[in-house]
């Protein structure tokens, strides 16, 4: 059993309505066992100000329900509003803040406490050690670095104080561009893309000439066509010392994903088990764990 190992719920990455968005916060309030949940525009800020009016009835509704809230930052500050509109949310007082990109880094008080977001490059016991000197207390390391990496950084964060986590569930992020793909699909450019990303809650696909699902894009972000799901090796991530697992939310029912992994993380059900019930609740969707076995990201190895 694993039940010093948290479950956290990620920022939503996609551009979904804000009945949807603020609807999902409340089922993770009421149903989800999950210890730390992540809120915020990581991707395009475009699209922040369409929810932006639920924030505090998410925020706190959740922190009432005994959750850990923490606002996560944008992953690539360029526009000068959205360096204010970062500095702001660094200042704010009535939660965490997750760091996305190192521009919140100017922004943070002496001696207060931030978490370090998968999008900032913690390759090694150096970075993690000058991040954990600047009053990092939790980091989520980049989703595709393969397990020889997460266990030296994940006893290098032990020694530092520092919480590690890892990506556990979800399409993974592979970069941020300055150009927005779904405008470009649409004949658009980013100032005027009309918000094409909003068809789809959880990002458009892209196959090959061959037809193989190759990749997804959502705004700004691409991301891997397979869903990271590493249920089935939590054990032995646990060994290895990571404390935390992230799960990234999807349109399918992420309180049945997060009850899935608390009961693999509590003995309750077999790696196989587990690995069942998540492919009943996803559907089609196709899964890899390739990255943490040192293989192609879209592979997943069942016996490493």
């Amino acid at each position: 059993m694993n039940r010093n190992i948290s479950l956290a719920m990620g920022p939503v990455l996609f551009n979904w309505p804000a009945g949807k968005w603020l609807n999902f916060y409340a089922r993770l309030a009421d149903e989800a066992p999950v210890d730390v949940v992540y809120l915020g525009e990581v991707v395009c800020s475009k699209r922040r100000p369409f929810y932006l009016d639920a924030m505090a009835d998410a925020i706190e509704r959740l922190q009432r329900a005994g959750k850990r809230v923490v606002l996560s930052t944008l992953a690539s500050v360029t526009l000068m509003r959205e360096r204010k509109e970062c500095a702001e949310l660094v200042r704010c007082d009535s939660c965490e803040i997750e760091i996305n990109d190192l521009t919140a880094l100017e922004h943070c008080r002496q001696g207060r406490r931030f978490y370090v977001g998968p999008y900032v490059n913690v390759y090694n016991e150096d970075t993690l050690g000058v991040l954990a000197g600047l009053g990092a207390c939790s980091v989520c390391l980049p989703p595709e670095l393969p397990f020889a990496s997460v266990e030296a950084l994940a006893t290098a964060a032990r020694s530092l104080g520092v919480e590690c986590e890892i990506w556990a569930f979800g399409r993974i992020p592979l970069a941020i561009s300055g150009r927005c793909y779904h405008a470009r699909v649409d004949g658009l450019t980013k100032d005027s893309c009309q918000f094409g990303c909003a068809r789809d809650s959880d990002g458009l696909a892209v196959e090959t000439l061959n037809g193989k699902g190759f990749l997804a894009i959502n705004g700004v972000q691409t991301m891997s066509h397979t869903y990271c799901n590493i249920v089935t090796h939590v054990d032995y991530l646990a060994a290895a010392g990571v404390t935390s697992l992230r799960l990234s939310p999807h349109s399918c029912d992420m309180v049945a994903i997060s009850r899935t992994f608390r009961d693999r993380l509590d003995g309750c059900l077999s790696s196989e088990e587990a690995l069942a019930v998540i492919q009943e609740t996803c559907g089609p969707a196709a899964f890899s764990n390739g990255f943490l076995f040192g293989e192609a990201g879209a592979e997943m190895i069942e016996n490493p």
